[in-house]
């Protein structure tokens, strides 16, 4: 049944139940009470929408593709670190970055000593960086730098983030990402040494997301 049958389905429920409810009263004709009429119609369109909700899209596990890549590296510890949709600012080659902001990180993807190593440097004298080898959308393999900024709002708060920076630009480029498009960044380790994978996602109607 689609949309238009079900409103008609509705409201011939509803009309049923009008005249069901009244028959027999001396006040034949007269409508309800206005709070019954609201009542009913909440009740029918609950029913609507919970009946045509679309499910939420949850993540999938890393594609075999990077699985078997990652394996031939002689990589391990594979966690998802965070899923994204791309900003206007993560594609612009004006600004050659992609942001990982700490309150979206599914979780830690950093050593103690790596934290502490990317904490150490703020924005007023030179940030420190990790150089981390990305395996991306493509399979191509690369490497770029990891920074953690603090970023200053208006009313003198700061948001900290990690982005990734360098060569941000030729890998938005290579693999055609655009705003608005899903994203994962994945961490592995090979011999202790932190590397990513990005992964592109795209959602599909049942509310699963497939790689491509």
């Amino acid at each position: 049944m689609d949309v238009v049958d079900g409103e008609m389905k509705i409201e011939k429920e509803y009309d049923q139940g009008f005249r069901v409810e009244h028959e027999g009263d001396d006040h034949q004709g007269r409508l309800p009470e206005s709070s019954k009429i609201k009542k009913k119609k909440q009740k029918m369109a609950t029913r609507c929408d919970q009946r045509y909700t679309m499910p939420t899209p949850t993540p999938l596990d890393l594609p075999i593709k990077f699985k078997k890549r990652i394996r031939d590296l002689g990589g391990s510890d594979i966690a998802l670190v965070i899923q994204k949709c791309l900003f206007k600012t993560d594609v612009s080659s004006g600004h050659n970055r992609l942001s990982i902001p700490l309150n979206q990180i599914r979780q830690t993807f950093l050593t103690p000593q790596e934290t502490e190593f990317l904490n150490s440097g703020n924005n007023e004298k030179k940030c420190l960086e990790m150089k981390v080898m990305l395996i991306e959308s493509s399979l191509r393999r690369d490497t770029i730098s990891l920074r953690k900024w603090e970023m200053k709002k208006a009313s003198g708060s700061a948001t900290s983030m990690y982005v990734l920076v360098g060569k941000w630009n030729s890998v938005a480029w290579r693999n055609a990402l655009r705003e608005d498009e899903t994203v994962q960044l994945w961490s592995f380790r090979i011999n202790s040494k932190l590397c990513l994978a990005l992964v592109k996602r795209r959602a599909k109607s049942n509310g699963y997301f497939i790689e491509f």
